[in-house]
This record gives structure tokens, C-alpha cells and sequence, in this order.
């Protein structure tokens, strides 16, 4: 669906450049997470790929199409959804959503129907200056949808929304998934990315400095050991012990049978943390 190679990119007016050689591909039914702290570079990926920017180096094609050669149909078969949606504001929600549907050439959703899924049926006829940003994030979302789009370019997608919102909405991401769109997700959120990314990239100054899979990131990664936290009387004990012939382990074994075991965690690195020891970075 996407295959980049050696993609590099300045900005008009400046000399440094903003992406430096960036290699990667991605295959239908795919969800792929691009995580990296602000000025990484993400933004400007994302904005070449929905066909933004197009003065760039190197090969970038997107259903099998150079984004240079790209023409109005291909709006058509993408759904774009930034962090900081622009609706109209004197509209209502099932208003804009009527009006963005009326600019695509083939079958669009009913937008009442996309409205229901996201839970926000009942603020259908409210303006989207009486929505909080929550709200204005899953209108984003169904106007994404709209038109049925094979990629989704997703900023953010749970930013600002609560557990339960948050969980519709990565429940609908991975029902798109499983019907055979590709999806990429721009995010900080770090659960988010573990939850639904196939694959993630690390984006710091411009390049990428890994991509893999999330599990495969963290098992690599950590350490192949398990915390033991268990209870003595009024106390709590923690203990370590390697994985390595745990089952034979006399010390563990004796701990689960004569303590009162609270939790067992094995140690594998978190996202955040791979991405700090890879790239000396952050990602505030």
C-alpha cells in the first residue's frame, strides 16, 4: 500500500533539511504507529504522504501511485483525521458531516450511522462550537470514515477522550484493520500504539532509528526476568528471579507456596523506554 525509499525533505528557505533517507513499507491491513517526541519529522511524513507536500527527494508511492503524479481520486480512497480538527462551527455535527460527504464522487456512510458509533448520536444536531475537544475528536474520526477509505491517517486518534471513548474508538480502528485498511497512527499515547500497532517506527530528528513490532520491540528489549511481589504479615516483599529454569527454581517455588503472592510481573521493556535507550530521546 505504501513503499518509501530514501525520502528526504527541506522545507523552502532553509538549508536543514527535515527527513533524511527514510526507508520503509507498509502492507495492506496493516496498522502502523510512527512515534517520536515534537520536531521529529512526523508531521512532515504525514503531510507528504496525504499528498501536502510533494517538493521531496527520493520515491514515495502510496496504491501503487508517485504522491508527485497523485490527482483529486485519490482523495477518494483516503480518510485523513488530524489532532485539531477544523469543522464549521455554525454547522451542527450531522451538518458538517452531510456537507464533507457532498465533496466525494462515490458512495459515502450515512452520517447518522457513524454518529451512533461513535457515541455521539444525541449531539448530532448540536453545533461543533458546543462540542468539547473530545467530542470534536470522534466527529473528526466519522468524517474520516466517510467515504470508506482503503489508508486512514490517524493524529492522535485518542487524544482527549475518556476510557470508554478511547476504547470505541481503538475497537473501530481494529475492525478497520480486520477488514483489510491500512491504517497509520501518529501518537506520544504509548498504550495506545501497544494496542493497536502491527509495527511502530521511531521518528528522532528526522530519521527513523528502529521499526518492528511492539512485542518483538520489548522482548528484545527487556529483561527476561519476573518480579514477585508477596505479603509477610503487615509486610510486602519484592523478589527478582531470572526465567531461566523458573520452574525449577527451588527459591521461587518456595516463595509461591509458603508467601502470600500479590503480584508476578516479567520485566520487558515498555515503548517509552526503548525509545529512550535507542535514541537518547524523549518523547515530550
Amino acid at each position: 500500500m505504501i513503499e518509501v525509499k530514501q525520502l528526504t525533505f527541506t522545507y523552502p528557505g532553509t538549508t536543514k533539511r527535515t527527513l533524511h533517507g527514510l526507508d520503509f513499507s507498509i502492507g495492506a491491513g496493516e496498522v502502523f504507529g510512527f512515534l517520536g517526541p515534537s520536531g521529529a519529522g512526523k508531521s512532515t511524513l504525514q503531510k507528504i504522504l496525504i499528498g501536502a507536500l510533494k517538493r521531496y527527494e527520493g520515491q514515495v508511492q502510496v496504491l501503487g501511485k508517485e504522491i508527485r503524479a497523485i490527482g483529486p481520486d485519490y482523495y477518494e480512497r483516503i480518510g485523513v483525521a488530524f489532532e485539531f480538527p477544523n469543522f464549521y462551527n455554525k454547522f451542527t455535527a450531522l451538518e458538517n458531516l452531510r456537507m464533507f460527504g457532498s465533496l466525494y464522487a462515490g458512495h459515502t456512510e450515512n452520517p447518522m450511522l457513524l454518529l451512533e458509533l461513535v457515541g455521539l448520536e444525541e449531539a448530532a444536531n448540536l453545533k461543533v462550537s458546543q462540542l468539547s475537544k473530545g467530542m470534536k475528536m470522534r466527529l473528526n474520526f466519522c468524517r474520516a470514515l466517510l467515504h470508506n477509505p482503503d489508508i486512514l491517517f490517524l493524529d492522535e486518534p485518542t487524544s482527549g477522550l475518556d476510557p470508554v471513548n478511547a476504547k470505541i474508538m481503538k475497537d473501530m480502528i481494529l475492525e478497520k484493520k480486520d477488514a483489510g485498511k491500512t491504517v497509520l497512527i501518529t501518537t506520544h499515547n504509548m498504550q495506545a500504539a501497544e494496542e493497536l500497532c502491527d509495527r511502530v517506527a521511531f521518528i528522532v530528528d528526522g530519521q527513523i532509528k528502529l521499526i518492528d513490532s511492539p512485542r518483538a520491540l520489548k522482548l528484545r528489549q527487556g529483561k527476561k526476568r519476573i518480579r514477585v511481589e508477596y505479603r509477610i504479615g503487615l509486610e510486602k516483599g519484592t523478589k527478582e528471579f531470572s526465567m531461566e529454569g523458573i520452574g525449577q527454581n527451588e527459591d521461587f517455588l518456595r516463595l509461591i507456596r509458603d508467601y502470600s503472592v500479590e503480584t508476578i510481573h516479567s520485566l520487558e521493556a515498555t515503548l517509552e523506554q526503548i525509545f529512550m535507550d535507542v535514541t537518547g530521546r524523549t518523547l515530550k
